[in-house]
């Protein structure tokens, strides 16, 4: 175990993605008990055993999919029937993610930015609330959360944020050429994901000038308005629907709605539409 701690600590510690595999259940004659591990590196090297043969060939295999993705997975696998090994019994392997808890910039830390702060952090963000405002931004109101007390180019240009291929940006100031100003300087810099909250008149306005300023400016990755369209009003709302955003962007979900087909349904629970 301490040497599964070690290398887990170490993917951390290096900010790189492995998968981690544990045995929730067995039943029969299985190779390993419950609570046996397996680390996957991204070199491709294991770490631990859940039992070696097909079934951990099965498992490095689904190992492998987790560390692509960032999704959990289930294997549950008979390991006569469905995979051939002379085991008669049956396991239930669990697959998850081995990665450093993603970067969320929220610049502002207005009436948006509460509710967004609080949800991001339960879902798993560590979050920096970039404001000059110390009444606004402060330890009582973003308790769980890093803060710099500076104006969004300030803090930026002061090299004071964690940007990198991982970093979520959220722009919700309470002042649209803030706004502007930090959008445009966090276009060339290196991130995830880039946001700005606003109506559609305010993007297309602030897009026009900071492509008049630079035509090569790269706008198209940006998401404006930020959210999804959960028809949202009050600020619960509207973080709501800019951390749903993010955790479809991390996850790579599609946003869509998860109801089935109607073709697909039962006769008797499909929806009249006639």
């Amino acid at each position: 175990m301490r040497e599964i701690a070690t290398a887990i600590l170490s993917l951390l510690d290096r900010g790189e993605r492995g998968a981690l595999a544990t045995v929730v259940r067995t039943s029969g004659s299985t190779p390993q008990v419950t609570g046996a591990k397996l680390v996957l590196m991204p070199d491709g090297s294991t770490i631990g055993t859940i039992g070696g043969g097909r079934i951990e060939q099965v498992v490095i295999e689904a190992m492998a999919e987790t560390i692509g993705d960032g999704r959990t997975r289930t294997v549950d696998k008979h390991l006569g029937h469905d995979l051939g090994m002379c085991c008669g019994g049956q396991m239930e392997i669990f697959v998850e993610p081995i990665e450093k808890r993603p970067t969320l910039l929220l610049f502002g830390a207005g009436h948006v930015a509460l509710p967004t702060a609080r949800l991001a952090h339960e879902l798993g963000f560590d979050v920096t609330v970039i404001d000059a405002r110390e009444e606004l931004n402060n330890e009582d109101r973003f308790p769980n959360a890093r803060r710099v007390l500076m104006e969004p180019v300030e803090a930026i240009h002061a090299r004071q944020l964690p940007f990198g291929p991982d970093a979520f940006v959220v722009i919700t100031t309470h002042d649209h050429r803030l706004d502007e100003d930090a959008l445009e300087t966090c276009l060339p810099l290196p991130r995830r994901y880039l946001g700005m909250i606003g109506s559609k008149r305010k993007v297309v306005r602030i897009f026009e000038r900071i492509m008049a300023r630079n035509a090569e400016a790269a706008m198209a990755d940006v998401r404006a308005p930020i959210g999804l369209d959960l028809g949202a009003h009050t600020p619960v709302e509207i973080a709501l629907s800019i951390v749903s955003e993010l955790v479809a962007i991390r996850r790579k979900g599609s946003g869509k709605a998860m109801q089935l087909d109607q073709e697909l349904l039962p006769q008797r629970v499909r929806v009249n539409t006639g």
